[in-house]
């Protein structure tokens, strides 16, 4: 992704939801991305898949996957890439699923909108080997997603994802309303799939002891920008944002008991943002560069770079 831009028009102004996003995705890799609510990370996720919805659009940038810029295609040409070669796992899996189809043929439909032909034997069984591999049993197939647990659900979102196996997935905080248990499971059955498969995983979420036990590198959004990508084990032992050190700060700890610490403040409103860095309002090392200077990206570390004057 280059520079990519999304704008979100309101009768108060455009809310620059995404501004001059860049970075990069290996074959294989699992890039996570984190930030407070707001900050961009799903409309980044999103804006991938072509799947901004007026008011918004993608504004400027370039999104390449094998050689082809997405953002040039046509309508139809990347309604055949979803899925086929990126697909996602959405985050409300009872709002995605089709509350009066049977979970075999929501399946199936994706399979036929592809071109795929099969005989009723052959798609049955392909229903099935799909369920199974997300470690559902194949009586799921009949059954409607009300009949279904959360996790339950989750999987089967999974298992329409992987039905084409496609090169990207991207997984839009795919454990929000579940219990802990629940999510193992399914970031469990995520890592498995995405092994036999050989894609590549962007996770978009709040949890930080999640991302931290789940991927390679882990990028932080703030205000719409993103903000620092890291090895995953180098930003939470070394962050080199102020914020990202604050972000990880207020996690809960197990060894120290005491006060939870908050990071002051609130995040700023993204058609208002303030001059220079956005995060300067709430950071106690900001100085005068920072009030008057919008900091760009600098490398600190093999693979490791943060937008911030303090580098």
């Amino acid at each position: 992704m280059r520079d990519l831009v999304v704008y979100y028009n309101t009768p108060l102004g455009a809310v620059k939801a995404a501004d001059s996003i860049s970075f990069s995705l290996r074959a294989g890799e699992r890039l996570g991305f984190a930030g407070e609510s707001g900050s961009g990370k799903s409309t980044t996720a999103l804006a991938i898949l072509r799947m901004i919805k007026p008011p918004g659009r993608i504004d400027a940038g370039e999104v390449w996957l094998d050689g082809v810029n997405l953002l040039t295609l046509t309508d139809e040409a990347m309604r055949q890439v979803r899925l086929a070669r990126i697909a996602l796992i959405p985050q409300g899996s009872m709002n995605a699923l089709n509350p009066v189809m049977r979970i075999k043929e929501q399946i199936a439909d994706a399979l036929r909108d592809h071109g795929l032909r099969m005989s009723r034997r052959q798609g049955d069984e392909r229903v099935r080997e799909l369920l199974e591999s997300v470690g559902l049993q194949s009586e799921v197939a009949d059954m409607f997603p009300h009949e279904l647990s959360g996790g339950m659900k989750q999987r089967a979102c999974i298992a329409i994802a992987i039905s084409l196996r496609p090169r990207v997935i991207i997984a839009d905080e795919p454990t929000s309303a579940l219990d802990v248990v629940v999510q193992k499971q399914v970031m469990e059955t995520l890592a498995r799939v995405q092994k036999d498969l050989g894609a590549s995983v962007i996770l978009v979420g709040h949890d930080m002891g999640l991302m931290a036990q789940f991927v390679d590198r882990l990028g932080v959004m703030y205000a719409g920008k993103l903000i620092e990508v890291s090895p995953v084990r180098e930003i939470f032992t070394q962050p080199l944002h102020p914020y990202t050190r604050m972000l990880i700060a207020s996690l809960p700890s197990l060894e120290q008991k005491g006060t939870f610490h908050g990071i002051p403040g609130l995040l700023p409103l993204l058609r208002d943002l303030p001059p220079g860095c956005a995060f300067h309002p709430r950071c106690p090392q900001a100085f005068d560069r920072c009030r008057t200077e919008e900091p760009r990206p600098r490398e600190a570390r093999p693979d490791g770079w943060a937008a911030c004057h303090l580098l």
